[in-house]
């Protein structure tokens, strides 16, 4: 079985070297024509001899993810959906502003924390995704637009801290500076709230940022949109929380999902603003993208401005932070759902 060495770290690249009879240094090149250069091939690593290229060809490999189709919004949001070496795809955004070329990338196939407000849980769970194919999606991302990506966020299909190995791997090879560079502190981890993931990530060297979906500010309503707090409440959760802040001494990001009658009220606001009060943090309130979904829907304008201009004045920070491409099927799942409907009626 010929090994993969886009699921190699530097350190582990150097041992497969040294294990087939190449100097160390061999690894920091092999590394830097795949991660940097984007080469599929042994044979265009030009720093390398033939002799060795025909060695890696013979024992390693190095697959790619495959587009399959992209959509372009009108506010410049690209979604895309790729397929992965067994026939599943996986889903990945990316997201320009002024400052920031950012891409939102998925680590499992589906979820099996089954949000109700969230597409990815409806398709079920099906596996996690290799430290490669998590990274790989933001090299192709680059690679497809031509633009240097600047931040990574951990936001797209899944639950980051329940493939939590292959995920912080994917982190330390985007993040190393003989591939693509991205620094530690431009790329943020979201979590639904999984405490020993938490509790786990204070303790790693790397300095990335950490975003909460908290969505609800009790139990009683947090449960109705998230299962995964009957297992973690808030009070488990805030105090993994404490600790993370307590070793990490980072400011967290809240994200708020707004949702229509549900969670919009003033008292919502009021009991968000006081849960949030003890952790150093900011909270980002994002009105709910209603696109095919019959149960929840977005507040109207009004709203939302009421909302925020009332959370505001007591909470220590909050934005307002709109969905992107919501005219392309942007929200998680939404374009590998389609895809898999398309698919399953042209082979009916």
């Amino acid at each position: 079985m010929k090994t993969n060495l886009k699921n190699l770290t530097i350190e582990e690249l150097k041992q497969f070297c040294t294990g087939e009879g190449m100097q160390s240094y061999r690894a920091l090149q092999i590394f830097r024509w795949i991660w940097k250069k984007d080469k599929s091939s042994f044979f265009d690593i030009s720093t390398i001899s033939r002799e060795i290229r025909e060695m890696l060809e013979e024992k390693a490999e190095l697959p790619q993810l495959h587009k399959l189709e992209v959509l372009t919004s009108k506010d410049r949001t690209i979604k895309f959906l790729f397929g992965l070496p067994d026939g599943e795809t996986v889903e990945s955004v990316y997201i320009p502003t002024k400052k920031r070329k950012t891409v939102c990338i998925s680590t499992q196939i589906g979820c099996p924390l089954n949000c109700t407000f969230c597409m990815t849980g409806r398709t079920g769970f099906i596996r996690n995704l290799s430290p490669w194919e998590i990274a790989d999606q933001v090299r192709r991302v680059e690679s497809i637009i031509g633009v240097r990506i600047t931040n990574v966020v951990l936001m797209g299909m899944g639950e980051p801290l329940l493939n939590y190995e292959n995920v912080l791997k994917a982190i330390k090879i985007l993040n190393s500076d003989t591939g693509m560079n991205i620094g530690a502190r431009k790329i943020t981890l979201s979590t639904a709230g999984i405490v020993p993931g938490i509790q786990k990530l204070a303790l790693e060297p790397l300095q990335i940022k950490l975003a909460i979906s908290l969505n609800a500010a009790t139990d009683e309503k947090r449960e109705k949109l998230m299962p995964i707090n009957k297992k973690y409440n808030l009070r488990r959760l805030f105090d993994g929380l404490d600790y993370y802040v307590s070793m990490k001494k980072k400011r967290i990001t809240f994200e708020y999902v707004l949702i229509k009658g549900f969670n919009d009220f003033l008292k919502d606001a009021k009991e968000l603003a006081a849960i949030t009060e003890g952790i150093p943090c900011k909270i980002n309130i994002i009105p709910f993208n209603s696109i095919d979904n019959k149960v929840f829907k977005r507040p109207n304008s009004k709203t939302i401005k009421k909302f925020v201009d009332f959370l505001y004045p007591i909470a220590q920070a909050v934005t307002l932070r709109e969905s992107r491409g919501t005219d392309i099927e942007g929200a998680c799942g939404q374009l590998r759902i389609r895809s898999k409907r398309t698919s399953h009626k042209s082979t009916s």
